[in-house]
């Protein structure tokens, strides 16, 4: 085995103010299947006590025939799709908007999102940061809208002194000969 320097190679960083134009869609790459304990805990943890999310018996007797996802829940996993692609670099939401759950999510469920940027703009209070504005859909395995919102939020431009990156430097560097 030859001795090779390693290059590091930084991984993803997510996008700055300067990386947003209007209208680019950004297909979010993590897909998500709700599991019924993801549903059961998500009741649990915010306190949701319609049975029609956690009951067998009254869901069965609902319109759907089937205990249904918490809306929030699909909210949460949608926002959070998201992440990777629009709000890795914010550092605040502003604003959470024209929120609809079209169809229900059931266990078994996987979801995708997207989202579309509607409009950016430099911030007139932080002038290492800026506010975009996108609309986000969640599709189901079949490609059924089942959630959209648009979100607002506020976003480093490149360089801001707080979205250096804080990797810790080794004590000692990863090298091939390692085993």
């Amino acid at each position: 085995m030859s001795s090779t320097s390693p290059q590091v190679r930084d991984g993803w960083q997510g996008r700055f103010y300067e990386d947003f134009e209007v209208a680019d869609i950004y297909r979010h790459p993590l897909g998500r299947t709700v599991s019924e304990t993801d549903n059961t805990w998500f009741t649990l943890l915010s306190m949701n006590t319609n049975q029609a999310h956690f009951n067998a018996q009254v869901g069965a007797g609902s319109e759907f025939g089937r205990p249904i996802v918490v809306s929030t829940l699909t909210l949460a996993i949608a926002i959070g799709q998201s992440v990777i692609d629009v709000t890795q670099n914010a550092f605040a939401n502003l604003g959470l908007d024209d929120v609809k759950f079209s169809n229900p999510v059931f266990a078994g469920d996987t979801l995708w999102s997207e989202s579309i940027v509607l409009e950016k703009r430099e911030s007139g209070s932080r002038p290492a940061a800026g506010i975009v504005t996108i609309r986000t859909r969640t599709l189901n395995q079949d490609g059924a809208v089942v959630c959209s919102f648009v979100r607002t939020f506020y976003v480093h431009k490149q360089g801001a002194a707080r979205a250096a990156d804080l990797f810790p430097e080794a004590a000692e560097p990863l090298t091939v000969e390692a085993r």
